[in-house]
């Protein structure tokens, strides 16, 4: 069996009067399948719906990709009303069987890549402690964002097991350094920045 890249988004940000980002999203993976970087893509309203999906779509191959399109925040990504930050990594959290599980279906190190294509989720400090910590959960290469993204998305950064952050925490703040509301938002002549139409992380990021 070979390997699986499998797009997670948040289904439950729809517009009423004009296209949410659900629907941007999920024309965005349609496109992403029809190019051939894909090999599944799903709508989910919770990081264990989310969960159950990896594992189920797991039975026919391994994961060598995992992209999360939806909300963010300093050190946390959001599916529906749900929070993924460092407090859901532990051992005593609902979902601890379930994240154990798919740490038991990615590839490994490099091989393997969890990318959080949300706002901000590696940016300040307590990102890079989320990126550091849920790095080690999964023992793959994960990335995320220090800034606010769109189809600009500044910030790129990835991380292998055992590695240290490597980027500023000040990276995506506003002038202050502080974390406030949000980060700064995307622009072309922010670090590590590619489009939304990018499907594969570039080299050094």
């Amino acid at each position: 069996m070979r390997a699986l890249r499998v797009v997670l988004f948040d289904r439950t940000c729809t517009g009423v009067r004009r296209l949410g980002l659900t629907e941007w999203w999920r024309l965005g993976t349609n496109l992403y399948a029809w190019l051939g970087r894909i090999d599944e893509s799903f709508g989910v309203a919770s990081w264990s719906e989310a969960l159950d999906r990896l594992l189920d779509v797991s039975r026919r191959g391994r994961l060598a990709e995992v992209q999360y399109w939806g909300h963010g925040h300093w050190g946390s990504a959001v599916c529906g009303r749900e929070v993924l930050d460092l407090s859901s990594l532990g051992p005593e959290h609902p979902d601890a069987a379930r994240w154990s599980a798919v740490h038991d279906r990615m590839l490994r190190g490099r091989d393997g890549l969890f990318w959080f294509r949300t706002c901000e989720t590696y940016g300040a400090d307590v990102g890079k402690r989320f990126a550091r910590a849920f790095t080690e959960r999964l023992d793959c290469r994960t990335a995320g964002h220090t800034y606010v993204i769109h189809a600009i998305q500044s910030g790129l950064h990835s991380l292998l097991p055992g590695e240290e952050p490597r980027w500023s925490s000040r990276e995506g703040l506003p002038p202050s350094g502080i974390p406030q509301e949000h980060a700064l938002p995307s622009t072309w002549w922010a670090p590590n920045t590619i489009s939304c139409l990018q499907g594969r992380i570039p080299d050094g990021f």
